[in-house]
C-alpha cells in the first residue's frame, strides 16, 4: 500500500484533478455566507489576500532575489490564489459557528496542498509522491567489481558490431548505488544508475558512460534520463550509455558551486575522482574519454561545463542543459564574500569562460541547450557556447521551444543532447555529410 501511494502521479491525472475540484468546492462554500454583509467580507478578504500575495512576490522576486530568477506566471497565479484562499478561510472565523470554523481550517489545508502541487505540476520535476518527498523508488543495489578493461583502441562502433540477443529486455533498469567518497570525503546522497537493455544480457558489450548532475535543489533521480534513453534504446537495438546520476550537492538546500572548499567539502573531487574511479571499477564501460560524457541540468549544467573545461583528459563530451554561466551566478556577491573572501580574481578564475581561454579542446564535443522562454539561461548558454567554440570544441547550440526552466527544458535538452552524442559514442550510424 505504501509503495502504491508513493508511486501516485501528482502532476496529472485523478489525484491532482480531485484536489482542484475539492479546493474549488471549498472556496464556493466559504464565499457563500449566510448574510450579504459576511459574503462581501469574504470577497474583500480574497482580494486583500491576493494583493498581499502580489506584494510578497514582488519583494521576494525583485528585492530579495529569493528564487534565483523570475518565476513563471503559473507559479505566481498559484501564489496569489493561495493567499486569497487563506484570507477567505480566515474571514470565515468571524461570526461563524464551530462547524464553519473547522471547515475553514480544512479548506486552508486543501488550498495549501493544492497550490503546492499546482506549482509542482508546472515545474514537472517531481511527478510522483515519492519524488516530491525526495524518496527514490529505485532499489538500492551493490555491484561487484568488474575486471578492468584495456583502453579502447580502434573501437569498432557498437552500432556496427552489436547484435542484440533474443532475451534482451525491452527497457533499461534503474537503481540506487552508494559511491564511497574515498578521495574526497564528500557526504553525497546515493547516486542513481541507469543500465540500458544492452547492459542486461549475458556477456554485455562495454558501453559509453554518462555522469549526469541534476539541479539545485534536486535529487539524483535517474527516472528522467531513463525515460529519454529508453526511447533511444528502443530505436537502436537496446544500445544506450550507462548513466550515473551523481549527487554534486550533498545538501540540496546549499549551492556549493561544485568547487572544493573548506565551507562545503569537496564535490569537485567527488565527481571527477570518486565517481570516475567507482565507474571504472564497477561498471562495464568503454575506458576512453571519447565515450565519456559529463552532463548536467541547471546547477548541474554549470558543473558539467566547468568540469569539462578543467578535466579534458577525463571528459570527451559535455552536455550543459540550462546551466548557469558560472558558479553561483544567481548570487555572485554572496558567493564572492563567503567562498572567495572577497577575492574577485579567484572567483573569476573559476568561471568556465575564463578557463576555456587557457587551452584548446580539439577533440571535445559540447552541447548547450536552454529554452526560448528562459532568456537569462538562453543568454548564458549562448555565451558559454561561444567560448567553447573559440576554444576548439565541436559545439552544438540548441534552443528548446518553450520549455521554460522546468521539465520541458530538461527533456528537450536530454533529447537533443543524445541526438548529437549517439553517433559520437558509436551508438548510431553517423549522418552522411
Amino acid at each position: 500500500m505504501t509503495s502504491f501511494l508513493l508511486a501516485l502521479n501528482i502532476t496529472e491525472g485523478p489525484v491532482i484533478l480531485a484536489l482542484y475540484v475539492l479546493s474549488a468546492a471549498f472556496l464556493v462554500i466559504l464565499l457563500a455566507r449566510p448574510s450579504r454583509r459576511l459574503a462581501v467580507l469574504s470577497v474583500l478578504a480574497a482580494a486583500t489576500g491576493a494583493l498581499a500575495g502580489a506584494v510578497t512576490l514582488l519583494v521576494a522576486e525583485k528585492f530579495m532575489h529569493a528564487f534565483g530568477g523570475p518565476l513563471g506566471w503559473p507559479v505566481r497565479i498559484w501564489v496569489l490564489a493561495l493567499f486569497a484562499g487563506l484570507a477567505v478561510s480566515g474571514a470565515n472565523f468571524r461570526e461563524s459557528r464551530l462547524a464553519r470554523k473547522v471547515l475553514a481550517c480544512v479548506a486552508a489545508i486543501s488550498f495549501a496542498v493544492t497550490a503546492t502541487l499546482g506549482v509542482n505540476a508546472f515545474y514537472g520535476l517531481h511527478p510522483t509522491v515519492a519524488s516530491f518527498l525526495g524518496i527514490s523508488l529505485a532499489p538500492t543495489i551493490e555491484l561487484d567489481p568488474v575486471k578492468p578493461h584495456a583502453p579502447a583502441q580502434h573501437q569498432v562502433p557498437l552500432w556496427e558490431s552489436w547484435k542484440p540477443p533474443a532475451e534482451m529486455p525491452s527497457q533499461g533498469t534503474t537503481a540506487q548505488v552508494v559511491i564511497p567518497p574515498q578521495a574526497s570525503g564528500f557526504a553525497s546522497r546515493p547516486a542513481g544508475l541507469y543500465l540500458p537493455p544492452a547492459a542486461q544480457v549475458p556477456n554485455p558489450p562495454p558501453l559509453p558512460l554518462v555522469v549526469l548532475m541534476m539541479g539545485q535543489p534536486g535529487d539524483p533521480d535517474p527516472q528522467y534520463v531513463a525515460a529519454v534513453l529508453n526511447d533511444y534504446a528502443s530505436r537502436h537495438d537496446g544500445l544506450a550509455p550507462i548513466v550515473i546520476v551523481a549527487d554534486q550537492l550533498g545538501d540540496p538546500d546549499v549551492d556549493n558551486l561544485c568547487l572544493d572548499s573548506p565551507l562545503y567539502g569537496k564535490p569537485e573531487t567527488f565527481i571527477n575522482r570518486d565517481v570516475v574511479d567507482w565507474a571504472r571499477s564497477h561498471l562495464n564501460i568503454i575506458d576512453d574519454r571519447k565515450y565519456w560524457t559529463i552532463a548536467g541540468y541547471s546547477n548541474g549544467g554549470q558543473c558539467a561545463i566547468s568540469f569539462a573545461a578543467k578535466y579534458p583528459s577525463v571528459w570527451g563530451n559535455v552536455l550543459d542543459i540550462s546551466g548557469e554561466e558560472y558558479p553561483g551566478a544567481e548570487e555572485p556577491e554572496t558567493n564572492l564574500r563567503e567562498l572567495f573572501g572577497g577575492n574577485q580574481a579567484a572567483y573569476d578564475a573559476q568561471k568556465p569562460i575564463n578557463i576555456l581561454k587557457q587551452r584548446k579542446y580539439p577533440d571535445t564535443d559540447a552541447i548547450f541547450t536552454a529554452s526560448t522562454d528562459d532568456p537569462a539561461y538562453l543568454e548564458a548558454a549562448r555565451h558559454v557556447a561561444d567560448a567553447a567554440t573559440a576554444a576548439g570544441m565541436n559545439v552544438t547550440y540548441h534552443a528548446v521551444p518553450n520549455g521554460g526552466h522546468v521539465i520541458g527544458a530538461l527533456n528537450g535538452g536530454l533529447d537533443k543532447g543524445f541526438e548529437v552524442l549517439y553517433p559520437r559514442l558509436g551508438l548510431s550510424r553517423p549522418a552522411v555529410p
